[in-house]
């Protein structure tokens, strides 16, 4: 009996469908299928000739697509989901969003159509993409890899249905193509750190601070021990050669057995330092060993047993032991540029006592702060670290609703701008000036206040988090995506996550991206279900996708909250700059059901 023969051959494959189409459909089913229509018309059928692609077929709202070329294959996909992006940003309704997944292997043909493992694993890594993606198999990503301008996120091995081997999945970088463009930002929400891959290393010595022991046996003594490590971390921080993890990222290991080379995956860092404080009458003990996280040997160790008013230069001298270790071009020069010295040794311990209540980020831990500051003052008021954190009390106090929003932000602002005159090169001041601003609805001028903060003190997290939220307010919502990136690459174990996530759903909030913004603030709903704003977003975008039933629940919950909240107290004081803006976040509220 003869061998039936079958034509094969080697081809791209693109598969792509529309997101949520049944929910369209049910919807608005006339208006949705004109919609994919007029896409069909105008964007993808002319984007698939122009890239020689032939399309094999369509179903409903899928479609499948053939190229020779994998590079020519992803250029038409880009460009898609591009125009379809500025089509969104113009407000067009209904809100069709395609996914696109690309795959290149070895298909089948039969009259006219195509078959194999080649398309299966198309389709596959299609259903693996946020609405408005592009994903590629690893297979498609070996043949366009340094052949495009665009970049791309690793999403690791993926356990695709009815595939019998897991597939590495890549996805074209972007941030929900701002202005119709695709940037090179990756989705802060597919992070690494998020699937379970270990963080990559960064392209500089990067290291992690681990609480140290509190060695007294006293627990009240805890403050001091903690109060150590952040100084160095503040130290280290500020020098530009060196990436270093914030310090709410590593404090989440406090407390905790730890293998340090699970912290150096978890974190993305090739070196951690750990130790022990121990602090008895006037004297002070220290001990310290740097680890290479990436094998687990030692690279250094030392004691330093002082009297405990030297306990500054041994924080200098571990920071100094610690990068000349790794790096050891960098002299103690560099370290003694970036070191702002407290002058007195109590006023230091009472900013010490006020840090460690502020992290409790209560009403009663906030008023203990405020005194203890106060007090750190009067014992020395040359300090800008005092006057920086005071005015980070007053702003925490008026936005979470302790005392009267604009009062307590005005002193705010009078605090940071007493600790920017007492020192122009400590970031604290700078930082505490962008926040007030920020949220007194003046995110442009706060702007330039958080980049020189940032300028002196390149690796934080909080900076980043606050540029992303005051560009975000201002109007520059792309900008805001890659500053959001950096904090949660800066800090990617942070307790305070949700405030990243709750920035991210403003700027495209912003941008009129509703259902980013819906999944973003909802993520800051999940991580912090007690702050009022992120039901703001909530609120606001589900209104705008027509989700009224989650929309009232919204408003629901913060008025459990905050049970005077109205309508005309966020007129007054809109954290949004631009007047459209304002209008379509208030437009929603309405809908959504906040009273006047």
């Amino acid at each position: 009996m003869a061998e039936v023969r079958v034509e094969r051959r080697l081809a791209a494959i693109l598969a792509a469908d529309v997101a949520g189409y049944s929910r369209l459909m049910g919807t608005d089913e006339v208006g949705t299928l004109a919609a994919l229509k007029a896409h069909r018309r105008e964007i993808v059928d002319p984007a698939i000739a122009a890239h020689k692609g032939r399309i094999v077929k369509t179903t409903g709202d899928g479609m499948l697509v053939e190229f020779a070329s994998a590079v020519d294959a992803v250029a038409c996909a880009v460009a898609v989901q591009e125009k379809v992006a500025k089509r969104l940003a113009e407000g067009s309704e209904p809100r069709i969003q395609f996914r696109v997944g690309v795959n290149v292997g070895d298909i089948i043909i039969d009259d006219g159509d195509i078959f194999g493992d080649g398309v299966n694993v198309a389709a596959r890594v299609e259903n693996e993409c946020e609405p408005g993606g592009v994903c590629l198999s690893d297979d498609a990503y070996r043949q366009v890899r340094g052949k495009t301008a665009f970049a791309f996120d690793d999403l690791g091995e993926r356990n695709l249905k009815n595939i019998d081997r897991p597939v590495r999945v890549y996805a074209v970088r972007n941030c929900d193509l701002e202005g119709g463009k695709i940037t090179a930002t990756s989705d802060p929400a597919r992070s690494a750190h998020d699937i379970g891959r270990p963080l990559p290393l960064p392209d500089k010595p990067s290291i992690a601070v681990l609480p140290f022991q509190n060695m007294c046996g006293d627990p009240e003594q805890e403050y001091f021990a903690d109060g150590v490590v952040e100084d160095i971390i503040t130290i280290l921080s500020r020098v530009k050669s060196l990436f270093v993890i914030a310090r709410n990222s590593s404090f989440t290991y406090k407390g905790k057995a730890v293998d340090v080379r699970q912290v150096g995956r978890e974190l993305g860092v090739g070196y951690v330092l750990e130790g022990s404080v121990r602090k008895a009458g006037e004297r002070i003990r220290i001990a310290g060993q740097l680890i290479d996280a990436t094998s687990g040997s030692h690279v250094w160790a030392d004691r330093f047993d002082r009297p405990l008013n030297d306990v500054f230069e041994i924080q200098d001298e571990i920071s100094l032991k610690m990068v000349s270790a790794i790096q050891p071009e960098l002299d103690r020069a560099e370290i003694e540029r970036v070191r702002r010295k407290p002058n007195n040794l109590t006023a230091w311990d009472f900013i010490l006592r006020a840090r460690a209540e502020l992290y409790k980020t209560t009403k009663a831990a906030n008023e203990k702060a405020k005194q203890l500051l106060f007090s750190s003052v009067r014992a020395d008021a040359s300090s800008a670290l005092a006057q920086a954190l005071l005015s980070e009390v007053f702003a925490y106090e008026g936005l979470l609703g302790w005392e009267p929003p604009r009062h307590s932000l005005e002193r705010a602002v009078q605090h940071a701008s007493e600790g920017m005159r007492l020192d122009q090169g400590d970031p604290a001041p700078h930082y505490a000036m962008a926040t007030a601003l920020t949220f007194m609805g003046r995110a442009g001028e706060g702007i330039a206040y958080v980049r020189n903060a940032i300028e002196l003190d390149p690796n934080t997290a909080t900076g980043q988090r606050m540029l992303a939220a005051a560009l975000a307010f201002a109007g520059d919502p792309a900008e805001a995506i890659v500053a959001a990136e950096r904090a949660l690459r800066a800090s990617p174990r942070d307790p305070m996550q949700w405030l990243t996530f709750v920035t991210i759903a403003n700027a495209h909030f912003s941008a009129c991206r509703y259902q980013p913004a819906l999944k973003f603030a909802n993520k800051a709903v999940q991580l912090a279900p007690n702050w009022p704003g992120s039901y703001l977003t909530v609120a606001s975008s589900a209104a705008h996708l027509g989700l009224m039933e989650q929309a009232h629940a919204a408003v629901v919950r913060l008025l459990e909250l905050v049970p005077k909240y109205r309508m005309t107290g966020v007129q007054k004081h809109p954290l949004f700059c631009k007047p459209d803006v304002v209008a379509r976040f208030l437009d929603g509220l309405r809908k959504a059901g906040l009273p006047e």
